[in-house]
């Protein structure tokens, strides 16, 4: 009925520096909405995106990050969907399924909202309690890279 694939990838040099996705492919019987035909020739390729989110994690403010796959549609828009997607099982046997993942090239903040980019890099912001957006005018706060840098931009630690 399914294959779901663990996608595990390494964001730093220590041990924990990882985090995990999954994609899957789903085997029905009756076509849905989401539903792909094989083509009249060649493999059914499903197209998905990884990218790497960061955010800020405990009291020391660290930076780590998180690994989201979700599909691309036919125009490479990237969905809100787990990569991957459903096919019919009457047009399986004898053919062939591909699951292609591409990395995203820029990393983007976990929390949105609670980052702004500036043209240094990204920087983090006080939110509010009420809205958890960055206040207005915004107030940045300070955090750590992994080797322990006291930094107040992302990537590029100071400005």
């Amino acid at each position: 009925k399914s294959v779901v694939l663990n996608i595990k990838g390494r964001w730093g040099e220590r041990e924990l520096d990882m985090d995990m996705d999954t994609a899957g492919l789903s085997i029905r019987d009756e076509p849905t909405e989401t539903t792909r035909p094989f083509p009249a020739s060649g493999p059914l390729v499903f197209q998905g995106q990884c990218q790497w989110l960061f955010r800020t994690m405990g009291p020391y403010r660290y930076i780590v990050k998180i690994l989201q796959c979700r599909a691309l549609d036919a125009n490479s828009v990237v969905q809100k969907s787990l990569a991957g997607g459903s096919m019919l099982r009457d047009g399986l046997a004898g053919r062939t399924v591909k699951l292609v993942l591409t990395e995203a090239k820029e990393e983007q903040p976990y929390f949105g909202r609670s980052w702004l980019e500036t043209p240094k890099g990204w920087k983090p912001c006080i939110e509010t309690k009420e809205t958890f957006r960055c206040q207005n005018p915004p107030t940045f706060t300070d955090f750590k890279m992994p080797d322990g840098r006291d930094c107040t931009v992302y990537p590029n630690c100071t400005e």
